[in-house]
């Protein structure tokens, strides 16, 4: 009996090591660090990095408008509720605040949590944070971001929890989906043709646009097969189309993603008012390109 007592104990200890080993935290290669340290950071290119890739659309206050100004956008306060399936997830104070905020992180922290999806404390980040697209991220654009985010204001508004239960309240387990579901590769096809390329880095990348428009699987994964086809709303009321929509133009999405307004004058609503917000701000030639680029992907015989 002992001996079966000790097999036991020794089969749990065997399990236990090898679920702390397959869900350790990855930390960043020395070639991310080695660009990281060395690129000339720009803040003007970080400010281009900033908008393109939606920060504030998930970590300005809640409730702003629209047409809120830059100032009121810029501050990272956090506060939007996320309902999902698996709980309510509430977007953390982003702010350069020193202990609210993220003030206090170094450059090399801030890469890992963007581009890994893992806390300055060694902590799986929850994927409602899209760090499995920003996977794709340059190194040098993540140094760009932070080299702009030192000049934002900082803000006292604490963190709220997040409002998830058992099993998902153990962190150390999102290595598990990690291991599932966190593929830096690209998804669709490459191209040639630079504002393809550009499209193509802008919508899988930064623009995380997979993370809202593809349907999940059981465990909140994205369904590569479905990839931009459309997804049920996690909230529940209606559904989050396909891209790019059907019978629209190049110049119509360049326009849609400026103005907000579509070929029939309807005008954007919903989460996707905070998107053209923020892309609204970006390079003329940037919005052209992610036209471009969805268009080229939809119209794409390798898909």
């Amino acid at each position: 009996m002992r001996k079966l007592a000790g097999i036991g104990v020794l089969l749990v200890g065997i399990g236990f090591a090898l679920f702390w080993a397959l869900t350790r935290p990855a930390t960043l290669t020395d070639q991310t660090l080695s660009i990281l340290a060395t690129h000339p950071a720009d803040a003007l290119r970080g400010e281009a990095v900033f908008w393109a890739a939606g920060c504030a659309s998930c970590h300005a206050a809640p409730g702003l408008e629209p047409n809120a100004s830059t100032e009121d956008r810029l501050r990272l306060t956090g506060g939007h509720e996320f309902a999902t399936p698996f709980g309510t997830f509430r977007a953390p104070n982003i702010s350069m605040h020193p202990t609210e905020g993220i003030g206090g992180w170094t450059q090399s922290e801030f890469a890992r949590a963007v581009l890994l999806g893992v806390s300055p404390t060694g902590a799986h980040y929850y994927p409602a944070f899209p760090y499995t697209t920003y996977a794709r991220a340059r190194p040098e654009d993540i140094a760009d971001l932070w080299a702009f985010w030192q000049s934002l204001p900082a803000d006292a508004t604490p963190s709220q929890p997040h409002g998830v239960g058992f099993p998902f309240t153990i962190r150390r387990g999102l290595g598990l989906w990690k291991l599932l579901n966190f593929n830096a590769d690209y998804p669709t096809p490459s191209f040639d043709d630079p504002q393809l390329a550009r499209g193509r880095y802008l919508v899988e990348a930064l623009g995380h646009c997979a993370e809202c428009h593809t349907p999940r699987d059981i465990i909140g994964g994205l369904d590569r097969s479905g990839w931009l086809e459309g997804a049920a709303n996690p909230a529940g009321d209606g559904r989050i189309p396909a891209l790019p929509p059907r019978a629209w133009s190049a110049e119509d999405i360049a326009a849609y993603l400026q103005s907000g307004f579509t070929p029939s004058f309807d005008v954007v609503g919903g989460s996707m008012a905070d998107v053209v917000a923020n892309l609204s701000r970006i390079a003329p030639e940037d919005r052209a390109a992610i036209a471009s680029y969805l268009l080229a992907f939809r119209s794409s015989p390798n898909l």
